[in-house]
């Protein structure tokens, strides 16, 4: 009997943008273990050649299943880059995507306090992770297979649901990126639009607001660790089984996994 469930990625096509580190790398990382052809996708070629590198040297057999190119999401003209880069996926059209992830965004820390907050920078701040994010779907359509089976997962947080002093107006554009994920599954369908909402996960972008909190790095990840009843920050691997569900599950849509360790609960 053929493999009904760890084959259902062999051959699909998935690009993830923001594939370059922290959870889109191991989103990345395990779409190519799964068997699929992977594209991925970031701001600067340099981040992509190192990401090719080295997920040829981790896997060096699928070398050929392993692709990259620069996207801008952040720019007044996202919607050219996005567009270049579904051409550059899709081999012009040839081979339409089965999955798009969107792991991009900004740091944490460039999310402005209300006392700081203006109509620009509240724009700058949602840019990339709503703006941005919004065009991707738009131009995505038109490079999707328009089937159940194919997927559109997007990233946003927990923040929403449980919001930190100072995190506000964060915390609001999570619960519109929830939103986006709702509406988009309504317009898109078939196509099926998800979001994963991590909570803590040890990555680049963790690292960076951390430098921001005026406490020694160690009494930090303690901090974060006591936060979940789990007792433990989550790892790049933990959030890429989320998307590889959103991936290959055939009856969710418009739906948001939270991947906290039990931090909304504690």
């Amino acid at each position: 009997m053929a493999p009904k469930y760890t084959n259902k990625l062999e051959g699909k096509s998935v690009l993830v943008v923001g594939g370059t580190s922290g959870i889109g790398y191991a989103v990345a990382e395990a779409s190519v273990e799964y068997g699929a052809n992977v594209v991925v996708a970031s701001r600067t070629q340099e981040k992509i050649d190192s990401t090719i590198k080295r997920l040829k040297e981790s896997y060096p057999s699928a070398a050929d299943r392993i692709r990259g190119h620069v996207v801008d999401l952040h720019s007044d003209d996202c919607e050219t880059s996005i567009t270049m880069l579904f051409e550059y996926a899709t081999n012009g059209r040839k081979d339409l995507v089965d999955h798009v992830v969107e792991s991009a965004g900004e740091f944490l820390a460039n999310s402005p306090t209300l006392q700081d907050a203006t109509p620009g920078n509240i724009t700058d701040f949602a840019r990339t992770r709503f703006i941005g994010v919004s065009i991707l779907a738009k131009v995505a359509g038109s490079y999707m297979k328009r089937e159940y089976t194919s997927s559109i997962t997007m990233t946003s947080g927990v923040l929403g649901y449980k919001p930190m002093p100072g995190f506000g107006i964060k915390a609001g554009l999570v619960g519109a990126k929830e939103s986006l994920a709702r509406g988009l599954a309504v317009d898109m369908a078939p196509i099926r639009v998800n979001l994963v909402a991590p909570g803590a996960v040890q990555t680049p972008l963790l690292d960076h607001a951390s430098e921001n909190i005026p406490m020694e790095k160690e009494a930090v990840a303690n901090m974060y660790r006591s936060s979940t009843l789990l007792n433990r920050i989550g790892e790049p691997e933990d959030l890429a089984e989320a998307y590889l569900s959103m991936m290959k599950n055939y009856f969710i849509t418009g739906t948001t996994i939270n991947v906290e360790g039990g931090f909304l609960l504690k």
